[in-house]
């Protein structure tokens, strides 16, 4: 609880959206589908905003002091796709040489994983 709360002290800086999402969390435990918009851009074509399901979630982490660099051993987990069905949308507005398509994974089930590059955002604070 008070790793929470120096997360919260140290994003205060940050964008409110982040401290939004963080205050949300709060009450949540484990990790699982949930309703979620953006707004899908690609150079050349207009945005469209698109409401999918997404993972969401905590998930378990930790890190262990070692004596030797790098100093600790870390083991973080996100809430993951465990489950993807692939969509396609159709952007507005495309120049004529740009495709319209706009690929995004609907979330079908999560779990708790290490963070993947191939398919979710791995940015930390």
């Amino acid at each position: 609880m008070q790793l929470f709360h120096v997360l919260l002290l140290l994003v205060a800086g940050a964008t409110v959206g982040c401290i939004a999402v963080m205050t949300t969390l709060h009450g949540v435990r484990g990790c699982t589908v949930r309703e979620f918009s953006f707004v899908a851009q690609k150079p050349g074509c207009k945005s469209l905003r698109i409401s999918t399901e997404a993972c969401w979630g905590r998930c378990h982490t930790w890190e262990k002091p070692v004596l030797e660099p790098p100093y600790t051993h870390v083991h973080h987990r996100v809430c993951t796709y465990s489950r993807i069905r692939p969509m396609t949308a159709r952007l507005p507005g495309c120049l004529p040489h740009i495709s319209p398509l706009y690929h995004y994974p609907l979330a079908m089930s999560c779990h708790c994983a290490i963070c993947s590059t191939v398919d979710t955002e791995c940015e930390t604070f």
